[in-house]
């Protein structure tokens, strides 16, 4: 018996640590304010959009929250008003689903808002399907939609700067790769609806943001304008709700304890929009307020200019 409580005891002991250690991480560090600044965060109806979102309220910034679904984005307006306690905060309907939608967005914003001093691309869904523009759901939200939005709010990003682009991606990122061959064809990333069909599908939309941020870099320099891509952490949100239920259920007692609150997953998105001198790591890849290294596929320099073209003609920049 005795040897058992042990057993059990350096159990709990390594979980505690594993949780408080390697699931809480690091905290952004930076004290900035931002009053006078403008803010866009997408996706901010929910999870860490919200957090980080209430977190810039907080330090002073104007907020836009960018999002979908009128009813929650109008009850998290209410929220991050209250918690922020600012009114500095505008609800503002995008569907990253619709290029129409993006682009009124951005005309609507452009004509209201003289200033945009930090864009951040936060939504990400977990679902196969097809948007209404016909492109794979996964790669039409999680990364065309971000970047038809990026592009047509740069100009104003360069008048306002310096100012950053930060884009949220996953550590999904390294399981993934672009099938060319495929998105000209179907324009999609991959066509499978089995678990890990769509699970791989998820990894290729996370390296797609972390390719759209190398390149974007790139053309960005020599403006004041930088852009950073980031793995948020495994996070307790809401972006597996459209998985089975029953997964939901298994997942639950894992997820409260081994994955981070929405607070702790929002450290990296302030971290990378927030901290000072971080201007010369533009277009690279953080994760618990760190700058990682990226394996080779997601630094390409060929691959990365050739997602950016093929990008530019399904969302009608080219």
């Amino acid at each position: 018996m005795s040897t058992l409580l042990i057993v059990v005891g350096v159990v709990v002991g390594v979980a505690y640590m594993f949780r408080h250690i390697v699931v809480k991480g690091k905290q952004c560090t930076s004290e900035a304010k931002l009053h006078g600044k403008t803010v866009i965060v997408t996706g901010s109806n929910t999870g860490i959009g919200k957090t980080t979102a209430i977190d810039l309220a907080k330090r002073g910034a104007r907020v836009i929250l960018a999002c979908r679904s009128k009813q929650r984005g109008e009850a998290a307006l209410e929220e991050v008003k209250r918690e922020s306690g600012s009114n500095q905060v505008v609800f503002m309907h995008l569907d990253l689903g619709s290029l129409k939608s993006i682009r009124i967005f951005a005309d609507s914003f452009l004509k209201s808002e003289p200033r945009l001093d930090l864009l951040i691309n936060n939504a990400g869904i977990y679902m196969q399907g097809r948007t209404e523009d016909g492109l794979g759901m996964m790669f039409g939200v999680n990364h065309i939609g971000h970047f038809l939005l990026t592009n047509l709010l740069l100009d104003r990003l360069k008048e306002c700067g310096p100012s950053r682009v930060v884009n949220l991606s996953s550590v999904g990122h390294n399981f993934g790769k672009i099938d060319f061959d495929c998105l000209n064809t179907q324009k999609a990333l991959g066509l499978g609806t089995s678990f890990t069909e769509v699970f791989q599908i998820y990894c290729d939309s996370k390296l797609c943001n972390v390719l759209f941020t190398h390149e974007l870099a790139k053309r960005l320099q020599g403006t004041k304008v930088t852009c950073y891509c980031l793995h948020p952490g495994a996070i307790n949100s809401e972006l597996a709700r459209n998985t089975s239920s029953v997964l939901q259920l298994l997942m639950k007692p894992v997820t409260a304890y081994f994955f981070k609150n929405t607070v702790q997953g929002a450290q990296t998105t302030l971290h990378c929009a927030l901290q000072e001198g971080i201007e010369p790591l533009s277009g690279r890849y953080f994760s618990n307020c760190t700058v990682r290294e990226l394996y080779d596929k997601a630094k390409d320099d060929a691959a990365a200019k050739k997602l950016w073209e093929l990008s530019e003609r399904l969302c009608g920049l080219a």
